[in-house]
């Protein structure tokens, strides 16, 4: 009998291997990597990454009852931690590991989870993560294509994201309404990161939320002084809409809005996985 899946957790479990193997082999891994897996649930793609070479590998899981399972069931060196992936600190893991991150998300929590993972963990190497595909399609797109918003500037400022396929209904248990699609996403180098990430991300919010109006309409009506200007400063053409400009550009905006710069500041921090005090499921 299928395990009993928690609508309020959005959960939808994987049912075949073949599609757990090729989430997993996105990831890359290798014999140094410690990897952490979100939401492993009954464990299908847990089994599949644990046939891969790693260090060390982290179930981040909601649910109680998944968690103990997945601890009794563990390999020697793979660890469940009763969390909600939300709330993880992801600033602080140890940039002297190797991390990939890995997971079948739920929907309901796919987005904000992957906006806070982006800009807080610095010291990724690799992820691989199966999303909504609409979802999905918003993380990848270009400018000009009807997906392209927030998320996808926000996201692309930090990880190179890739479409890789896409799953149907009938690979879960209980079976989705929509399709699904698996994405890979590698860091971008540490020089092409956001210098004013708080002022970015409350910028990118503003012009999309009015998607089809003029930068320059936008800017005027700004709840905060100097965006009109910022966008004379970085040179973009005050006619265009949000959905016409580049990562890059949204960046030069940022750059050249002063007052949000000074006003701004984001998070940082470290940490390491303490493997008896973190990693140990909770029952």
């Amino acid at each position: 009998m299928p395990p009993y899946a928690k609508k309020s957790l959005g959960q939808h479990f994987l049912k075949h291997d073949h599609i757990c193997d090729r989430i997993a082999a996105l990831v890359q891994a290798s014999a140094d990597d410690w990897i952490i897996e979100i939401g492993p649930g009954p464990g299908a793609l847990t089994r599949a990454v644990e046939r891969l070479p790693h260090a060390r590998l982290f179930l981040l899981e909601k649910d109680d009852r998944f968690a103990r399972e997945r601890q009794q069931e563990a390999a020697g060196n793979t660890q469940a931690i009763l969390t909600d992936a939300l709330r993880f600190p992801w600033a602080r893991l140890s940039p002297a590991r190797s991390w990939k991150i890995i997971g079948n998300l739920p929907y309901n929590v796919a987005s904000p989870m992957i906006w806070d993972m982006a800009a807080q963990c610095r010291a990724l190497r690799r992820a691989a993560f199966m999303v909504q595909k609409e979802v999905g399609q918003r993380l990848a797109a270009a400018p000009g294509n009807g997906h392209y918003g927030a998320l996808s500037v926000w996201v692309q400022s930090y990880w190179k994201p890739r479409m890789e396929f896409v799953v149907g209904p009938g690979a879960f248990s209980p079976p989705p309404k929509v399709d699904s699609a698996v994405l890979s996403f590698a860091p971008l180098p540490q020089e092409n990161l956001p210098r004013h990430p708080e002022a970015l991300a409350r910028l990118i919010k503003l012009f999309f939320q009015q998607r089809r109006k003029q930068l320059g309409s936008i800017a005027r009506r700004a709840p905060w002084p100097g965006v009109p200007e910022a966008l004379e400063v970085a040179g973009i053409d005050a006619r265009l809409r949000p959905e016409q400009l580049t990562v890059a550009d949204f960046q030069r905006i940022c750059d050249g809005w002063s007052w949000g710069i000074a006003q701004y500041n984001g998070p940082s921090g470290n940490m390491e996985m303490d493997e008896e005090k973190d990693c140990t499921a909770k029952s």
